[in-house]
């Protein structure tokens, strides 16, 4: 009995080292999820050096502060601010205001016919 039962715990032991206990000697790796959440009707991206596609559906409105990214917005969107550097957006359809605060950014956008206002250094902003 005493050496089954200590053959079990060395077996034990062996699968414990083989496998490892988790959470033991290993880094804890960070989620690799960009930083874009939504709040009320208003989305909020501060993604850095990304390409992804966001969708302002019917009406939303989007913030943008993130840097070195290439959006493409798809949908209608209410109101944007971008306070981002050296981003690369295209818009489907910007409905009443587009602000631009950062630095060398280049925005497009397709439909609408908000409000410009440009409180920035370098931007390009074009309707076509």
């Amino acid at each position: 009995m005493r050496t089954r039962l200590f053959q079990l715990l060395i077996g034990s032991m062996v699968i414990v080292a083989a496998l490892g206990v988790p959470g033991c000697h290993k880094k804890q790796q960070a989620v690799d999820k960009p930083p874009v959440a939504e709040m009320n009707n208003t989305i909020n991206d501060g993604t850095f050096g990304k390409t992804e596609t966001l969708d302002c559906a019917g009406g939303k409105s989007l913030n943008i502060g993130g840097s070195k990214n290439t959006l493409t917005v798809k949908g209608r969107c209410a109101k944007v601010i971008i306070g981002g550097d050296d981003n690369k957006i295209s818009f489907e359809n910007i409905e009443t205001e587009l602000t631009v605060a950062g630095l060398n950014n280049t925005v497009t956008y397709r439909d609408g016919d908000p409000s410009v206002a440009d409180l920035g250094t370098g931007n390009s902003i074009t309707k076509g």
